[in-house]
């Protein structure tokens, strides 16, 4: 991994000699950061939309045309779309091609870019199809943050909050004490902020990479934030505002089956309403919500599961009541 101060078009004409047998996948907004390079690419569009097999079909398609062998690499440039879909496609093509991610989105860079999952969505359904498969090397240029449209970086700020819930005290303090710095997007807090939510994250996926245990505490409310991307459509809601949102829904979840402290509880609620997060999803049917809920990857035995906290960096997996689920919907919609 490499974090440097350079622009992600200066990054990645640093490591050029990666350009040589590559395929380039990038978005309408991010293909300019990848230069003039004659290699091969394919340009998705942005946003959720792309997050489907017909990416990945271009992709490899565009792979095999270009003549990209074993020896080769896909190189995905822009946020957690694009690295989602250029790493599942270096998954599957060839049984596994190299992949190097360059992050260009706050969020992409605190958590869709490392760890090594990958996916598409399906049947209109988050992520209902991907693999685990580490990218080869990362690039990551924290100054992208400061181009970011306000949503896109209010989005990653989201999940690097969740990082800070997940046992990070300095940077949960950060986000409480520096607010302005952290909305100006200050370099040095910025840089903090990516460094600090990618220890969390290694932390855990070094101990559990295929998901088999602790890894799914860094899904604290995406049980309730895939349900309602889902619900409301794919991309009417940012990744990170629902994951802003089901974050406040299992909070208030631990509470009423008393597990999580209710101080704890209400500091971290007035942390996401601090900085502007929407807690609740006016106009959302519930039933459909649990409906989709049914489709979790944290389902076993029928039983959704639920990630959920006793207090700062303390986090556990559990079934919850439908009622207790249901309850607690209905306050948040």
């Amino acid at each position: 991994m490499v974090i440097s101060p350079l622009s992600a078009a200066d990054l990645l004409a640093q490591h050029r000699e990666r350009l040589h047998g590559s395929l380039l996948v990038a978005d309408e907004n991010t293909i300019e950061l990848c230069g003039s390079a004659a290699v091969p690419r394919v340009v998705l569009p942005p946003g959720e939309s792309a997050k489907q097999w017909s990416s990945v079909s271009r992709i490899i398609e565009t792979a095999l045309e270009s003549g990209i062998g074993r020896d080769g690499r896909i190189i995905g440039v822009g946020g957690g779309v694009i690295c989602d879909i250029a790493a599942f496609a270096a998954s599957i093509y060839l049984r596994g091609v190299a992949i190097t991610l360059v992050p260009t989105t706050l969020l992409a860079m605190v958590d869709a870019a490392f760890g090594g999952k990958t996916g598409i969505n399906f049947g209109g359904y988050k992520n209902m199809v991907g693999t685990f498969y580490p990218a080869a090397d990362l690039l990551v240029a924290p100054s992208a943050v400061a181009s970011l449209p306000e949503r896109e970086y209010h989005s990653g700020l989201a999940e690097a909050i969740k990082s800070a819930m997940l046992g990070d005290t300095e940077l949960f303090s950060l986000f409480e004490r520096e607010p302005e710095a952290v909305l100006q997007r200050e370099s040095a807090t910025v840089r903090a902020m990516v460094e600090r939510s990618l220890a969390i994250k290694a932390s855990v996926v070094e101990r559990d990479f295929t998901e088999r245990g602790i890894r799914a505490w860094l899904n604290l409310g995406h049980t309730f934030a895939h349900a309602l991307e889902s619900v409301a459509g794919l991309g009417l809601w940012s990744h990170g505002e629902a994951v802003a949102w089901g974050m406040a829904c299992a909070l208030d979840l631990g509470v009423d089956l008393g597990i999580t402290d209710r101080a704890y509880a209400a500091r971290a609620t007035a942390l996401l309403e601090r900085y502007g997060f929407r807690l609740r999803a006016d106009g959302v049917g519930v039933d459909d919500l649990l409906q989709a809920m049914q489709y979790d990857k944290k389902v076993q035995s029928g039983a959704v599961r639920f990630v959920l906290q006793r207090d700062l960096g303390l986090t556990e997996v559990v079934t919850a009541p439908p009622d207790a689920v249901q309850a607690v919907l209905a306050k948040h919609t």
